[in-house]
């Protein structure tokens, strides 16, 4: 089991943009993703302390901690940390998932296609960050 957690207010996947470069249009990823990738590929290659990539099929489970409006009451607060408020808003659960994925390519696992188990939860928590554990799965 591998098992490592991303500081910070999560961030979805943003979506490539296009950019001109002379008379040329090219595709190139927010710089916010590139940077959230980043701090993740670094907690994940921190967890592995130098152990080779899985290269079986994979369970994932992501607990999203999303941080608590500063706007919010007392109350509110309150609620949302007994779980009875629940964060509808930005990031996407899938592009916190998706970002994840991608960002630990080449450095947990080959490819992301090895995950064949995913669950996630998203929830209010006064320290934000994501929750990863990874475990390797038996091929049938």
């Amino acid at each position: 089991m591998i098992a490592f957690t991303v500081p910070g207010q999560p961030i979805g996947k943003g979506r490539p943009r296009i950019g001109k470069v002379g008379q040329h249009a090219r595709m190139f990823t927010p710089a916010k993703t590139v940077n959230y990738e980043g701090l993740i590929a670094h907690s994940a290659q921190a967890a592995m302390h130098g152990a080779p990539l899985v290269e079986g099929p994979v369970s994932v489970a992501l607990s999203i901690d999303c941080q608590i409006p500063a706007s919010w009451s007392g109350k509110k607060q309150r609620m949302a940390l007994a779980g009875e408020v629940m964060p509808t808003t930005k990031p996407d659960a899938d592009n916190v998932a998706k970002i994840l994925c991608d960002a630990i390519n080449g450095v947990v696992w080959k490819d992301d296609v090895q995950v064949v188990e995913l669950t996630l939860k998203k929830r209010y928590s006064v320290v934000p960050g994501v929750a990863v554990r990874i475990v390797e799965l038996e091929a049938a």
